[in-house]
């Protein structure tokens, strides 16, 4: 993802299936939450894996792990990786191991492990405010991160289930939908009655708002 501003110089077009292959040895969310432990920045596990971490078990391979961190607070998670460059991602380009301007145009950055080319993790820096989360579908959403951060049994920090499928609801894959079927019967009244509210106010009309009212 982007900026709203435009990409900036440079750059490296992705070949998606260079890309696919390079993401073959993803870290799993176990080995980034101990490389993390004791971090100030309230970071978390996003997309499938937080929707797995939340059902607690793997349900479906995974093509890469996700996390989110605050985008002010990039650099104290950066600096627990440092055999890992980070690049910024947008507009179907890399910035490999991004500088400020690169970074600060862009959202996405995948950590790269520089010995074999590999990407390890991604990374989407958040926009915030006065420590409120903004959810970057729709800005009007800040919540406080109490309430958008929830954790395994073991401490895993997740974004929590009816957020995940919020960000799932905009493209709607196949695996987006069995992703929203695997987690509806663990969703409870109050867990369900916020995603339609969210979805109302992202995606009006989307597919997934019968079946939430039906259940009510």
């Amino acid at each position: 993802m982007g900026s709203e501003e435009g990409p900036p110089p440079g750059g490296v077009r992705i070949d998606v299936a260079e890309v696919d292959a390079r993401w073959a040895a993803a870290w799993r969310p176990e080995r980034v939450a101990r490389r993390l432990e004791g971090i100030a920045a309230p970071w978390y596990v996003a997309a499938g894996w937080a929707l797995d971490l939340f059902l607690g078990g793997q349900s479906r391979p995974h093509d890469d792990l996700e996390i989110a961190v605050p985008a002010g607070e990039f650099a104290e998670l950066r600096s627990r990786f440092p055999e890992l460059e980070f690049d910024a991602v947008g507009w179907g380009r890399t910035w490999p191991a991004a500088g400020p301007a690169a970074l600060a145009a862009t959202r996405q950055t995948w950590a790269r492990d520089p010995a074999n080319g590999q990407y390890r993790f991604d990374v989407f820096r958040e926009p915030h405010e006065d420590g409120r989360w903004i959810c970057r579908r729709d800005e009007s959403l800040r919540l406080p991160y109490p309430e958008v951060i929830e954790r395994t049994a073991d401490g895993i920090p997740h974004l929590r289930p009816e957020l995940a499928l919020l960000f799932k609801a905009k493209a709607v894959r196949d695996k987006d939908r069995a992703d929203f079927e695997r987690v509806l019967p663990r969703l409870g009244p109050d867990r369900r009655a916020a995603l339609a509210a969210w979805l109302r106010r992202a995606h009006p009309g989307h597919e997934w708002l019968e079946r939430l009212e039906r259940l009510g």
